[in-house]
C-alpha cells in the first residue's frame, strides 16, 4: 500500500508549456476529471493524479476548487491508495452532497501480483467530507465489492445521482463477451447497493466498443443522455480516429422499468486530445463538463518538465435537434484582459497571438469557405482548419497527423467559429458548438492566426486572455 508519506512528489522544472486559465496537476500525471460538484459555495473539481513521477501511476485524487470557474486554487490531495480496498488506486468516480457533506463514490483497484499489471480487481467505495478538503473513507467500503456474474472484471468509474428517492450509479464495465456496457446500481443508504442490469450496452465492439469507461447520465432539455468513453471502436471513414473515442447516446429512461431506450452512439469531440469527461449541474441550472484534454499513448513532451496532462475549459452543455453542442462557459469573459482584434474585414486577417493565450470570436457567412491557420513565427503551420460550405463540414489539420479531423455541421444563414488558445492547447467552436476539436501542441515560440474566406466579408473579435 502506498501512502502520503513515503515518495516525494516530483517537482515541475519547467513552465514552457504550462497552461494559463486550465485546470492541471501542480506536478506529476493527471487524468480524468472526477467528482465535479458544488458544494459549501465552491464549485469542486477532482482529478487522477500521480504526484510522484509524471507518468501514470497508483491513482491518487487531485483537487482543485473555484468560486468562479475561473480562479482555481489548488488543494491538498483528497484520496490516497491507502487501505486494502484501493491499494494500488483510487480509480475515476464522481461526488454528490447529502445531508451538508460531500460525498464521493470511487473505484478501488487491486492487484494481485504487483509485478502483473492485468491481475487486478475492481470495486466501489464512499468517501465523505464535512468541509470538501479533508476526506475519511466509509467503514462499510467497499459497499460494492465485485461486478456481477456474467461482467469481466473491467468494473470502474461510478457515477451517482439521486432520483425517486433513491441513490443510483451507474458504472462502466464489460461483459464476459467483450462487449462494452453500464452497469445500473440503486441504493437507499449509500451502504449497501443493490444491481439493477444493464442501462446501455454494445452490441459490436467493433461498432461500439469493448470496453466504456467514465459513463455519466443526465437529463437536459428534456431528454435523458449516457456519455461514455469506449475503448475498442474501429476507424470509420471520418469517424473515431482517436486511440479511444467519447461519445453519447440520446434517450428516454423509464425509472419504473429501469428501461433506457435510445437512439446510436455519436461522437462528442472531434480533435486528437479529448477523453473521460464528467459533468455536473451548476447552482444555475446550467450542465457544465469539462474532459481531460489529452489521448491515451500520445506524445506529451511536458512529462520531460515533471508534469503531464490538463483538463478542458469548462463547458456548458446544450440539447439541439437531438445533438449535444458544447461551448466555453460565459465567464471566459472575466479571462478578458484587452482586445487585440475588432471590425469587419474582407477575405484575410492575420492576428498576433500574445503570450499564445487568447480567445478569438469569428462569425462568418454560411455561403462562404473559410481557413483559419494557426502558425509560429517561423511560418510553420500547427492547425489548419477549413470550412466547406459545398460540402458542410469542417476539417482540422494538425501538424503532426497525415489525415484531417472531419465533422460535419448544419450551417444556415451565418456561422461562428470560437476559438480558445492558451500555451499548449487550443480548443475549437464551430456553430454554436456543433463541433469541437480540442487539441494539445507543444510550440515554444510566439503564434499567429491566419483568417482567410472565399469572397465574403467576416467579422471578428480577439481578447488577450488572463488570469487576473
Amino acid at each position: 500500500m502506498m501512502t502520503s508519506d513515503k515518495k516525494e512528489s516530483i517537482k515541475v522544472t519547467n513552465s514552457r508549456y504550462r497552461l494559463n486559465y486550465h485546470i492541471m496537476g501542480p506536478n506529476g500525471w493527471i487524468n480524468d476529471p472526477n467528482g465535479l460538484s458544488y458544494f459549501k459555495g465552491y464549485y469542486h473539481v477532482f482529478f487522477q493524479h500521480h504526484p510522484y513521477s509524471a507518468d501514470w501511476g497508483p491513482m491518487h485524487w487531485g483537487h482543485a476548487r473555484s468560486k468562479d470557474l475561473i480562479h482555481w486554487e489548488s488543494l491538498p490531495i483528497a484520496l490516497f491508495p491507502d487501505t486494502p480496498q484501493d491499494a494500488d488506486g483510487c480509480f475515476s468516480g464522481s461526488a454528490i452532497v447529502v445531508d451538508d457533506k460531500l460525498y464521493l463514490m470511487y473505484t478501488g483497484h487491486v492487484l494481485s501480483n504487483p509485478d502483473d499489471p492485468d491481475s487486478y480487481t475492481q470495486n466501489q467505495n464512499i468517501a465523505f467530507s464535512s468541509d470538501g478538503i479533508n476526506f475519511q473513507k466509509s467503514i462499510y467500503n467497499p459497499v460494492i465489492p465485485t461486478p456481477p456474474d456474467d461482467n469481466s472484471k473491467d468494473f470502474r468509474d461510478p457515477k451517482i445521482w439521486y432520483a425517486n428517492n433513491h441513490w443510483f450509479s451507474i458504472i462502466g464495465s464489460k461483459n464476459k463477451s467483450g462487449l462494452g456496457r453500464v452497469l445500473l446500481y440503486s441504493s437507499q443508504n449509500l451502504k449497501t447497493w443493490s444491481f439493477l442490469g444493464s442501462l446501455a450496452e454494445a452490441k459490436n465492439a467493433d461498432a461500439e466498443g469493448y470496453v466504456w469507461e467514465c459513463p455519466d447520465f443526465f437529463k437536459l432539455d428534456g431528454s435523458d443522455i449516457l456519455i461514455v468513453s469506449p475503448q475498442g471502436i474501429k476507424p470509420k471513414g471520418n469517424k473515431y480516429k482517436n486511440l479511444f473515442q467519447t461519445g453519447y447516446y440520446v434517450g428516454d429512461f423509464d425509472y419504473k422499468s429501469m428501461n433506457f431506450n435510445h437512439n446510436s452512439f455519436s461522437e462528442l469531440d472531434y480533435g486528437h486530445d479529448f477523453y473521460a469527461p464528467q459533468s455536473f449541474q451548476a447552482p444555475d441550472g446550467r450542465r457544465i463538463l469539462l474532459g481531460w484534454m489529452n489521448m491515451w499513448e500520445s506524445d506529451m513532451p511536458e512529462k520531460v518538465d515533471g508534469w503531464a496532462g490538463a483538463l478542458t475549459f469548462p463547458r456548458e452543455l446544450n440539447l439541439i435537434n437531438n445533438k449535444l453542442h458544447m461551448n466555453p462557459i460565459e465567464e471566459i469573459q472575466q479571462l478578458r484582459t484587452h482586445k487585440i482584434a475588432e471590425g469587419n474585414y474582407s477575405q484575410y486577417n492575420s492576428i498576433v497571438l500574445p503570450n499564445n493565450s487568447v480567445e478569438y470570436l469569428g462569425t462568418f457567412d454560411a455561403k462562404s469557405d473559410v481557413q483559419i491557420c494557426i502558425k509560429n513565427i517561423e511560418n510553420n503551420e500547427i492547425f489548419i482548419l477549413k470550412i466547406s460550405s459545398e460540402l458542410n463540414q469542417a476539417s482540422l489539420q494538425k501538424y503532426n497527423d497525415f489525415e484531417p479531423r472531419v465533422a460535419n455541421l448544419s450551417l444556415e444563414k451565418q456561422f461562428d467559429i470560437h476559438i480558445l488558445i492558451d500555451s499548449s492547447s487550443a480548443e475549437i467552436f464551430i456553430n454554436n458548438g456543433e463541433a469541437v476539436f480540442t487539441e494539445r501542441f507543444y510550440d515554444e515560440h510566439d503564434l499567429f492566426i491566419e483568417t482567410s474566406t472565399s469572397e465574403n466579408d467576416f467579422q471578428i473579435n480577439a481578447f488577450q486572455l488572463s488570469i487576473q
